[in-house]
């Protein structure tokens, strides 16, 4: 492995763009399952009735959700590729305006959200956003996937997107929760491309971090 990323580093030093480069270098640096893979056996463990998903794309990951299990997906541009399920509603606006103008217990039935997978804007600001608005209608028991945690390296994991390969500063989500609500189990699985947290303990009354949410995003 250590030869492998050796050779994706020169291939990158001359084109940073190259996708597969990047691709086959976070294969080698977590050489186990894929992160759908990771995601497909969580919904299957857990069995969760709801389910949310901030980031929706193809819908690959969306349709992962077990039948029978109330979905919602939340992405301004969603370009559909899978075949997605009669039990499953997109909402075509972003996470923000969503949770602005919905109330998510309503839409799920009057239930909280068992499952939430957050992998929409690939900034911290938007991710923490999108955690304190999920954690808000979630149940101590419920569990939240956050997707691009475990950085490849500098240039992919900056603010700035300067490669095709681009993983942003969701990273910054997982010390930020560590120091802010330290009764969070925090998890982050090294799966491919870009890691997956699994967060649990949650708790909706909190206000920790919606209270703070301009300095932490100074600090950050």
């Amino acid at each position: 492995w250590a030869e492998t990323i050796a050779l994706c580093r020169r291939v990158l030093d001359a084109d940073a763009n190259n996708l597969q480069a990047h691709l086959l270098w976070a294969s080698a640096s977590l050489p186990g399952e894929g992160y759908m893979t990771i995601l497909a056996r969580i919904h299957r463990h857990l069995e969760p009735r709801t389910y949310v998903e901030i980031g929706v794309e193809s819908g690959r990951s969306l349709v992962l959700a077990r039948p029978g299990t109330t979905s919602i997906g939340i992405d301004p541009q969603p370009q559909l590729t899978h075949q997605i399920p009669a039990s499953t509603r997109i909402f075509a606006t972003t996470s923000d305006a969503f949770f602005a103008q919905h109330d998510l217990f309503k839409e799920l039935g009057e239930r909280p959200v068992d499952l939430a997978f957050l992998d929409g804007m690939h900034l911290f600001a938007f991710a923490l956003r999108d955690f304190i608005n999920v954690e808000r209608y979630c149940a101590p028991t419920s569990t939240c996937l956050v997707h691009d945690c475990f950085p490849l390296d500098e240039r992919t994991a900056a603010r700035q997107r300067a490669t095709t390969f681009w993983s942003g500063d969701v990273w910054k989500l997982i010390p930020c929760l560590k120091k802010y609500r330290p009764a969070l189990e925090i998890h982050t699985v090294a799966t491919a491309p870009t890691g997956l947290a699994v967060i649990r303990g949650l708790d909706p009354k909190s206000t920790i971090l919606r209270d703070r949410l301009e300095r932490i995003c100074d600090e950050v």
